[in-house]
């Protein structure tokens, strides 16, 4: 949220990266981390930055200043390091803040929706060689990013599913279907909301796979658009990079089941288990 606040006061000011990255005697690309939220933060830096940008409010400075404390301090995810990948780490932070997840998923349940035992046999089916003791680490991570959603206040998410990742058994029967039958426990849960993309759409918006759109109670923060690939992800965060991706999902939604027909979908295939 430190590098958000940062890039938009940069550009207010009028300056590009590499004009503040010298102010700071850094490199171009290391602004581009920092409002990325990729690298730590020096209060010295962002200090620096600040007095750049035309920042003289000494209550504006000190709230920001605040935040270089607050981004500096590791979240909990932070000790599971070991067993994710380092371009994922950024998303879970970004999740933990977010006031709205909407989510597109096409090969598999989205992993917020997850029951153990099935994000268990996605995890071993993406890492055969892993421990058992690693592959449960990981799956009691996305369970306690889970926990969020189950809160008074906990944030909003609203998933596109489509309907192949509903009829593809991960981990045989038993698994598939205590899974299924798990979607339509949350599903009428007030801060969740799950559409399927169905297969009489041969072609939606959405063609070029899965993503998620990540909103903040901040009003001054852009969202961000998270798409993941195999070795790596993209951060989107610019309004004409975002657009296109709001665009595909307000369509999925219009063209998907109602919350109604996504219950009545979902009990079809239990019923045929």
């Amino acid at each position: 949220m430190l590098g958000a606040s940062l890039r938009r006061l940069r550009e207010t000011s009028g300056l590009d990266r590499a004009q503040a990255g010298f102010h700071i005697r850094a490199s171009e690309s290391k602004i581009s981390r920092m409002e990325l939220g990729r690298v730590g933060f020096k209060t010295r830096d962002v200090e620096d930055l600040l007095t750049l940008y035309g920042v003289v409010d000494d209550a504006e400075r000190r709230a920001l200043l605040e935040m270089v404390r607050e981004a500096n301090t590791p979240g909990w995810w932070h000790k599971y390091s070991a067993e994710l990948p380092s371009w994922f780490t950024t998303y879970v932070g970004l999740e933990e803040a977010a006031s709205v997840i909407r989510t597109y998923e096409v090969q598999f349940v989205p992993g917020l929706l997850q029951t153990t035992a099935y994000a268990r046999s996605v995890f071993q089916l993406g890492n055969p060689d892993a421990s058992p003791e690693r592959i449960e680490r990981r799956v009691h991570m996305r369970m306690q990013r889970q926990e969020r959603f189950t809160q008074k206040d906990g944030p909003r998410l609203w998933a596109v599913v489509d309907e192949a990742a509903l009829k593809r058994t991960i981990g045989g029967r038993e698994v598939m279907a205590e899974q299924l039958q798990h979607l339509l426990e949350v599903a009428a849960l007030p801060n969740i909301t799950l559409q399927v993309m169905p297969f009489r759409f041969g072609k939606h918006a959405a063609e070029g796979g899965a993503f998620s759109i990540l909103r903040f109670p901040e009003s001054d923060l852009s969202d961000v658009v998270y798409v993941e690939q195999l070795w790596g992800a993209l951060y989107l965060d610019k309004r004409e990079d975002i657009d296109p991706y709001l665009t595909a999902m307000e369509q999925l939604c219009v063209e998907s089941t109602t919350p109604g027909g996504t219950v009545e979908l979902i009990g079809g295939l239990l019923r045929k288990m």
